[in-house]
This record gives C-alpha cells, sequence and structure tokens, in this order.
C-alpha cells in the first residue's frame, strides 16, 4: 500500500470517474486502473462498484476512502512540521477567498505576497464560506480569507480588519439625498442582495432584522455588486456595499454613496484555518502583510475600540 494509491482512491471517490480521477492526478487512466486494482487485491475488498454508471463507492470502500484521507492529511503534516522546524516559508500554500473579498483584497495583497515570500506558490480558490470550511477540514484548503465570526468548534479565526458597509442609493429612491441614513431607515423588501450562499447576502439581512424592517420578500438579487448597482440605476431598489468595493465605482457612481449613521455597520474580516494546522509561522506572517497593507484603509481595531461601531455577526 502507498500514499500514492491512496490518493488515486481519493481521487476516484471525488469524481466517481476514473478517467476524469486520472486527469486530476495527473496520470494516464489505465496506470490509476491498476494502483487502484493492487490496492483491491492487497485489502481483499472491493472498494468501487464498476457496474454502475457513474461507478459508485462500496460500503467498505466508504470506510477505506476516509481513512486514506486521515493518512494523506497525516502524512502531509510530517513535512509541515520539518518546514515549520526550520522555519522555511516554502511550497505549496491552499488559500481559499470567499467571492466578495476576491476583486478588492487579493490585488491588495497578491505582489507584495510573492516578494515576501518567493519560495511559496499560492494557489486561490474563489469559494463561498460554507464549502471553504469543509474544504479545511478535508485538508483541500491550507487558509481562507472570509467573513467572520463563524463560530466553528475546530476553525480558528485571526481577525484582520473591520470593513465598514456603505449604502448606494439611486436618484428617485426615498432616501435619496441624504448624508447619513441609519440601519433602522433599511427595509428588506428594497435591498437588492447578492445571490443565495454568499454570506455578505445574510450578513446585510441580518443587519436589517437587527434593525426590525424584515419584509416578506426581496425583490431581486445577482451574482455580482455591479449587478446590483445596475438594478438600482434602473430604480428597483438600493443595496449594501463593503467600503472596498465603493473605491473602484465611477464618479458618477461615487455621488450614489451613503455613510450610515454611528455605530456603523461592518463586517469582520479574518484568516482562517483548521485548528490542527501547523503552519502557524506562516499565518502569522500573512496575517501581519495583509494588517499592513490595509491600516488606514479600513479599521482594525474590535468593535468598541476607538471606533462605534455595529460588527455584523452570522444570523
Amino acid at each position: 500500500m502507498t500514499l500514492v494509491q491512496l490518493e488515486y482512491l481519493i481521487a476516484v471517490s471525488e469524481t466517481l470517474n476514473f478517467t476524469l480521477a486520472a486527469e486530476k492526478s495527473f496520470v494516464t487512466q489505465p496506470t490509476l486502473s491498476m494502483q487502484i486494482q493492487k490496492l483491491e487485491n492487497e485489502l481483499g475488498v472491493e472498494l468501487f462498484d464498476r457496474s454502475t454508471n457513474p461507478v459508485s463507492v462500496t460500503k467498505i470502500g466508504e470506510k477505506v476512502v476516509q481513512q486514506a484521507k486521515v493518512i494523506i492529511y497525516e502524512a502531509g503534516r510530517m513535512k509541515h512540521l520539518v518546514t515549520q522546524e526550520k522555519e522555511n516559508m516554502e511550497g505549496v500554500i491552499r488559500v481559499g477567498v470567499i467571492p466578495t473579498l476576491m476583486p478588492t483584497l487579493v490585488p491588495l495583497f497578491y505582489s507584495k505576497f510573492t516578494s515576501a515570500f518567493p519560495k511559496v506558490q499560492l494557489m486561490l480558490e474563489e469559494i463561498v464560506t460554507a464549502k471553504a470550511v469543509e474544504e479545511l477540514r478535508d485538508d483541500r484548503l491550507d487558509f481562507v480569507l472570509a467573513a467572520t465570526p463563524l463560530d466553528e468548534d475546530d476553525i480558528q479565526e485571526e481577525v484582520l480588519f473591520y470593513e465598514p458597509l456603505l449604502a448606494y442609493i439611486p436618484a428617485g429612491h426615498r432616501l435619496f439625498g441624504r448624508n447619513e441614513i441609519r440601519t433602522s431607515d433599511l427595509k428588506t423588501e428594497e435591498i437588492l442582495l447578492l445571490d443565495e450562499g454568499h454570506c455578505f447576502r445574510d450578513q446585510v439581512l441580518s443587519l436589517c432584522d437587527k434593525a426590525g424592517n424584515t419584509g416578506n420578500k426581496v425583490q431581486l438579487s445577482g451574482g455580482q455588486f455591479q449587478t446590483l448597482i445596475k438594478l438600482a440605476e434602473e430604480g428597483i431598489g438600493m443595496t449594501v456595499l463593503p467600503a472596498m468595493h465603493s473605491e473602484d465605482l465611477s464618479e458618477h457612481h461615487q455621488k450614489h454613496l451613503v455613510n450610515f449613521e454611528k455605530p456603523m455597520p461592518m463586517r469582520e474580516v479574518s484568516l482562517l484555518y483548521h485548528k490542527n494546522q501547523l503552519q502557524m509561522n506562516f499565518a502569522h506572517a500573512f496575517a501581519d502583510l495583509i494588517k499592513g497593507l490595509v491600516r488606514g484603509k479600513i479599521f482594525l481595531k474590535s468593535a468598541g475600540e476607538d471606533q462605534r461601531q455595529l460588527s455584523l455577526t452570522k444570523p
């Protein structure tokens, strides 16, 4: 039994297709199939039912796959232990980034990151929060940049900064022309939101819950903030944006941004990693890099420190 065989086993269990698993593993399909067959012969059981389309994992196969994931994970930890002892920051680092942070935060730190960690190969994946937490647990991601708090017992959250929220109010809206608005002015039924699955959608809805202004329906939603702005311009409603997303708006759109009265609503952004994570030198260095870049741009302190603000929590 080899680690390579176990990696092939996991690949087939995830794709339920030997050809796709081979492509994912960068080997030919006959090579992968032969190694899986050797593993089955050694264990004396069938791990996959090949009579179904797609193939299915047998009952005993499911147990073997789970154990294989543990073995592969622990084998990877050995490498990290050595790296940690040497205090070398090198190798592949897999970082998940939620969609509402990918276009603003990643361009901010990427070039500095490559300069600060020349021996690190950074692999970025845009991913929603729920799936990111699963991949942290399965060791498919090393770190995640996401909005918090999540309150997951096995996930560590290192707070990086607090990002203020702004209202985008088009001409003709009942709130248009205000210098500031209150969170109590928000009405769920007229707020344009991101699609289901985006944590920012839930955070804005929780803001409406706190204000006590929940409507019966959400009129429209979209996958990107630019889509929401365009819909607002059509007179369909208003929307709420994270502060960093407002920086690249046109002069015309900038005029429609309105601050909230204090305490300002903000979202907490953190670096997430599993509590068994061994690359703590890198975790702290990565977090310090981001904090240094956002300093002066947005708030770094927690709620109640120097700024009166309303931090969003999971609804």
